[in-house]
Formats: C-alpha cells, structure tokens, sequence
C-alpha cells in the first residue's frame, strides 16, 4: 500500500482505535506505507475547544507535551492495527510503555494543525518500537522513540 491510495477519516480511526472524544488525539490518517518499514501519517487539528486549553494556560494556550506524546502514541497504536492481520489483533489491546529521546522545540497553540510521523523501528515478541515525530508548517515541534506492548482486551 502506498501513501497516494490511502486515507483514513475520523470514523475509520475509532474503528481502530479504543480513545474517544475527549481523549481521542487524532482526526485524520494521510498516509499509510508498508515499504521499506510500516509507516503511518496522521493529523491532530489544534482548536482553542479543546479542554486543556482552559488550565495549560489561560491568556497563552499552549498543547501540553504529553499530550503530543500521547497523539504519537494513539498515531503508533493507528499503524499497529494497519499492519497487523486480524488474528493477530483478536482480543488485543496496545499501551504505551516507554517514551525515549523525548524533546520538544516548538510549542504547540489553537489553530495549529499537528503532522504525525510514525515509523516502526521494530516489532519483538508483542512489543514495538516507534520512531515519532510531529510537526507545525513543516518545522519539527517534538520527536520521541516510544514502545508499545500487547495486552489482553478485558471482557465485559
């Protein structure tokens, strides 16, 4: 698959992924590419609407860190699901278990539109390695390496 025929809209990604609103951290999936490693390309637009925005700071908005971390995450779980077969996605459930390398260079504000690259590094015994990087206008704002494992969905 390739990134020119491939598209996910917000109705696909809560297909994939357990997040709702207000934590669901990704609008858009752009891309999704299979060749040389799985990569996926997603967007998170900022609005002034979002929730945070009242306490992380009045007068000057700026999008928490973590929650960054988080939509790299969420755009890391987004790829885990396109590139794995069904079998082996019955009854699982991914969680962020390590973010490495984390920086961030450029705060994140209201009407900012935030550029999700995620490219699998590596996949070990249900764990996955990520190398993330999110942008602004095509300036790098934050980057992290962050691990994802497999767990067991619960039954209701």
């Amino acid at each position: 698959m390739t990134a020119s025929n491939f598209a996910l809209d917000l109705e696909g990604i809560i297909k994939l992924l357990p997040h709702r609103y207000p934590f669901l951290l990704i609008d858009r999936v752009l891309s999704y590419e299979t060749d040389p490693a799985p990569r996926v390309q997603t967007i998170k637009n900022v609005t002034i609407n979002e929730p945070f925005f009242q306490g992380h700071f009045p007068g000057h908005p700026v999008m928490p860190g973590v929650l960054i971390i988080e939509a790299m995450a969420q755009s890391a779980g987004i790829l885990v699901h396109l590139a794995r077969s069904a079998a082996e996605k019955e009854g699982t459930i991914y969680y962020l278990v390590g973010v490495d390398k984390a920086r961030f260079k450029k705060t994140v504000t209201p009407g900012d539109q935030l550029l999700i690259d995620v490219t699998e590094k590596r996949v070990v015994r249900g764990m996955g390695q990520y190398q993330c990087l999110a942008s602004v206008d095509g300036r790098t704002v934050a980057q992290a390496e962050i691990l994802c494992a497999a767990g067991r969905e619960k039954s209701a």
